[in-house]
């Protein structure tokens, strides 16, 4: 699968950690943005466009080529079918690897063949994983709110320790990953989108979860990247 690297600069990552220190100066809160360049490995989806692609040139051989290509039977003393089958075989894994690759290499062609309700379940599945691996929930108030984007698959997860829930009520973190989502799909800039949220998410938290003197700084304000 094709790795591209996240290109986010030290100044972008420097407006992400300042929107951060802003909205939870008045919050208990700890908010940790996260991006992901890619929640799943979707091999699969690569096999099958190997696939086609093995059955596409198969029979491209098989109605073009393989009648040019047998040699002939009085001066060898194979028969036909002696030479068909090694090229059609080779045809077969010329195409699979062939059509493996592009999709590893071009990414919309592999979206073509992830089913739906899979790219849900794995960036869900990725997101929990990183909620934990980045102990976001173990803070001392239990006041964990993690911002996740997975841009492959142009989704966003917002997951928050169990008391953020409670106060804060599902729907308004399902409101703030929809804000988010639909930032980015109306094509507005990755950091321009965060650091909207995260100030949008300080003011909603402020209200249940407000700050006091001994509000202390648990996670760093730093965007956490995931190549």
């Amino acid at each position: 699968m094709q790795r591209e690297t996240i290109r986010i600069s030290d100044e972008e990552k420097h407006q992400i950690a300042q929107a951060v220190l802003e909205a939870e100066a008045h919050t208990t809160a700890e908010i940790v943005p996260v991006v992901a360049r890619i929640s799943g490995r979707y091999d699969r989806a690569e096999d099958i466009v190997g696939l086609l692609c093995g059955l596409v040139l198969l029979v491209v051989v098989w109605v073009l080529f393989v009648d040019d290509l047998q040699p002939d039977v009085a001066s060898t003393g194979l028969s036909a079918s002696a030479f068909r089958l090694p090229a059609l075989i080779a045809a077969v894994l010329v195409g699979f690897f062939g059509g493996a690759v592009l999709a590893a290499r071009f990414g919309l062609l592999r979206m073509l063949f992830i089913p739906a309700i899979e790219i849900q379940e794995d960036v869900d599945r990725r997101a929990r994983e990183v909620f934990f691996d980045q102990r976001i929930h173990h803070t001392e108030r239990a006041t964990g709110i993690m911002i996740y984007v997975s841009l492959y698959e142009r989704m966003v997860v917002i997951l928050a320790d169990a008391s953020v829930t409670e106060l804060l009520g599902q729907d308004a973190l399902d409101g703030l990953c929809d804000e988010l989502t639909d930032r980015l799909h109306r094509g507005e800039g990755l950091i321009e989108s965060l650091c909207a949220v995260i100030r949008d998410a300080g003011e909603r938290l402020h209200a249940v979860l407000p700050g006091d003197e001994t509000n202390p700084n648990e996670v760093e304000n730093a965007l956490v990247i995931l190549e």
